[in-house]
């Protein structure tokens, strides 16, 4: 069940790009369950895109239907080729497919203000479409802790492991009513240099950035590293960031059918 009432024909259209993946001998488009669950959470409609190169017009049209978008975690790394580095390990899965469609509509995205959240792989993504770079291995970094899944189960994996800080006055702390609070970490890559006009909400104890958003961009944009999807609807921070996502595009939807302008209430 949504988390706040909305009619069925008001339900916003919530666009998630799918990873190019190989079951078998066959290619397919998958996307995370946790993943469309948190966009009904949030009170949207998840649409699938698949990964790959698509026509302009596809693209054009697709977001044109979309309400907010949605960037998820993956197992797969952006490819280093995007940030001008070689590949650090080459036993990491990487996804050209899904980097070919991202890293393109990621600008087209933040150019309409269509609402954007990005979780994980997404939020490299974003970092990496605006001229940013990453760390290809956070654990070897000097002075940076390894912020790698622990564990065999996805119970231990996504459990809390450390505690992140919201940055003063930024969106995120608007959003939240505490400015530190836990959350999971499950990733290899990091920040190394934030894209220009990038500002960062958040960072951990060892001072990687954890959450970022781009402030000149015409609609809401928050690009977390954590996984707040993760059991959601038990977690009051991943609760109020969906909230304020849904909101957000429920704002955008109501603006382009002229039906009144919501803003979303941080």
């Amino acid at each position: 069940m949504p988390i706040y009432s909305i009619t069925q024909s008001m339900r916003p259209w919530v666009l998630i790009p799918a990873c190019a993946r190989a079951l078998g001998d066959h290619p397919f488009h998958v996307v995370g369950d946790k993943y469309l669950a948190a966009v009904r959470l949030a009170g949207g409609m998840p649409l699938v895109m698949p990964a790959g190169e698509r026509d302009p017009d596809e693209i054009t049209r697709l977001l044109d239907l979309a309400d907010g978008v949605l960037l998820t975690g993956s197992p797969s790394n952006v490819h280093p080729v995007h940030f001008e580095q070689g590949v650090h390990d080459t036993t990491l899965p990487l996804d050209p497919h899904r980097d070919a469609l991202t890293l393109r509509l990621i600008p087209e995205i933040l150019q309409r203000g269509i609402p954007l959240m990005a979780i994980c792989r997404g939020f490299q993504e974003v970092n990496v479409a605006l001229g940013g770079s990453l760390l290809q291995a956070v654990h070897e970094a000097p002075g940076l802790s390894d912020h790698r899944g622990r564990g065999d189960t996805a119970e231990e994996q996504y459990g809390f492991a450390h505690s992140v800080r919201a940055a003063p006055g930024g969106l995120l702390s608007q959003c939240l009513p505490t400015p530190e609070f836990k959350v999971n970490s499950v990733h290899g890559q990091g920040i190394e240099r934030l894209a220009p006009g990038l500002r960062v909400e958040a960072t951990s104890p060892d001072g990687l950035v954890e959450a970022f958003s781009w402030p000149q961009a015409r609609g809401f944009n928050l690009c977390v590293q954590w996984h707040p999807e993760w059991q959601a609807a038990n977690n009051p921070v991943s609760v109020r960031l969906f909230t304020v996502f849904g909101q957000a595009c429920l704002s955008y939807r109501q603006s382009r059918f002229n039906i009144g302008h919501m803003v979303p209430t941080l």
